[in-house]
């Protein structure tokens, strides 16, 4: 297949050129002609991007707790829909198994739905000591990193000693470690003195995890991973201060990288005292205006490495069930949302580029977690994860058009610019035209390569 006419973009800039593709590879980028029989796609007025790599999802989510009425072909879709070609998401070692069966169970739940591409983190919860050299069979069994929590006790929290002893193994085995991060205690205090005074309705959510209780964490995580010499990867950054600890430690020659989300670049607290709280209900918490423009200031002088969605597809049952942030799952959807309102909010506020925009939620991505130059680029030998965006159509925002199981969006009514036209997956179509072609188990588990320090570093030029 040639694509022809339209605009490329990679995180290095944009350039008018064709693109060919061949089987699930791309071929060829330059001035080309078509050859005899060869499908030609005219992409005239649209940016050609690669497939975005979302770094972190929960798909089908169970935390033992809770767990999104999703599965991989509804989430997958989503992503597919909204641009993204590749999603990391998480195995969840749940106490008492061994990391083969947590990495073993997640495939087999995506095997045979996932129409997108996907990599998977190992959510670490149960590794005593002495084990750590466990960590080592992550890296050959392709996790793209691991997960720990500062929060969530007694599920997934670990304490500053575990910390300390998983990121230092990590590290040296060459697996980046990503955190969590929130202060347990500060949490547990502001949360029981709510409770204490009757103040647990959806709207006091934002009240029981200040920021101060990510600051803090982050602050101390950063501190305990540069005794460790081991790369950390913050996520879902809510705060300006947050994300100036992460910069201040990678000025220092630390291999710390942090991660922002939509939600936290276009809402704030305000939206807990409208109509919908329950909409807005997630860890951390939407914050005052104010951080929302800190984090597009910093955003933009490129302290920021990468975008996620942390997206998560509770049902709007779940959400309104008990009308307590106590007992409500926290987390939205967002997959099929992040291009357009990135576009919109971004690029035409010139707070970004199309090559920035490729280089947070594609190339960084996978320079992080393994997957460049396979993902997140387009050069020949590179997958054919491509996405035809057409930045010009105005459409509104409405759950009844989206493809979760929601049931809501926390952009409900916004009006965006751009849409996209078509999504092609390792030189598969899968969306087109707002039709859906995918086939459910096209998309395949991607191993990761060890974390590199060279290739990290350069996510940071």
């Amino acid at each position: 297949m040639l694509i022809r006419n339209g605009t490329l973009v990679t995180a290095g800039g944009t350039i008018r050129a064709d693109l060919r593709v061949e089987g699930e590879r791309i071929a060829a980028i330059g001035d080309l002609l078509p050859y005899p029989g060869e499908p030609v796609v005219d992409a005239g007025g649209c940016m050609v991007l690669p497939g975005l790599v979302d770094p972190h999802v929960h798909i089908a989510l169970d935390t033992g707790i809770y767990r999104t009425d999703d599965d991989w072909f509804i989430g997958t879709q989503a992503a597919a829909f909204g641009g993204v070609t590749t999603v990391v998401d998480f195995a969840t070692q749940f106490r008492g198994q061994t990391f083969e069966e947590a990495l073993a169970s997640r495939l087999e739940e995506a095997g045979g739905k996932a129409v997108v591409d996907y990599a998977l983190h190992m959510m670490v919860t149960d590794l005593p000591p002495g084990k750590e050299g466990e960590l080592g069979k992550l890296v050959a069994q392709g996790a793209a990193g691991i997960k720990l929590y500062t929060t969530y006790r007694p599920n997934y929290y670990a304490d500053d000693a575990t910390l300390l002893r998983l990121m230092r193994t990590a590290g040296a085995m060459g697996l980046i470690t990503l955190v969590h991060c929130e202060n347990d205690a500060i949490v547990t205090e502001a949360t029981e003195r709510l409770k204490a005074e009757g103040q647990t309705s959806l709207r006091e959510h934002g009240r029981s995890r200040p920021p101060i209780a990510e600051i803090e964490a982050v602050h101390r995580v950063l501190f305990l991973a540069a005794e460790a010499r081991a790369p950390v990867y913050i996520v879902h950054c809510s705060t300006a201060r947050a994300v100036d600890l992460v910069h201040e430690a990678a000025q220092r020659g630390q291999l710390a990288f942090a991660e922002t989300c939509p939600q936290y670049l276009l809402l704030d607290e305000t939206a807990y005292e409208g109509p919908h709280p329950e909409w807005y209900i997630l860890q951390p918490p939407l914050r005052p205006a104010a951080e929302r423009a800190g984090l597009w200031e910093r955003l933009h002088r490129g302290w920021i490495a990468t975008i996620g969605t942390d997206h998560c597809d509770y049902a709007l049952r779940q959400k309104t069930a008990t009308g307590s942030f106590l007992t409500t799952p926290g987390g939205l959807p967002g997959l099929e949302t992040m291009l357009p309102l990135l576009h919109t909010f971004g690029i035409l506020e010139g707070r970004m580029g199309w090559p920035d925009l490729v280089r947070l939620c594609a190339t960084n991505p996978a320079k992080l977690f393994g997957l460049y130059p396979r993902k997140g680029t387009l050069q020949p030998g590179s997958d054919a994860d491509l996405v035809l965006y057409d930045p010009e159509p105005e459409e509104i925002l409405t759950a009844s058009r989206l493809h979760y199981v929601a049931g809501y969006t926390p952009y409900e009514g916004w009006r965006v610019r751009g849409r996209v036209r078509m999504v092609m997956v390792r030189g598969q179509i899968v969306v087109e035209d707002g039709v859906f072609r995918g086939t459910p188990g096209w998309g395949r588990f991607v191993p990761a390569e060890a974390f590199s320090p060279q290739m990290a570093r350069s996510a940071l030029a």
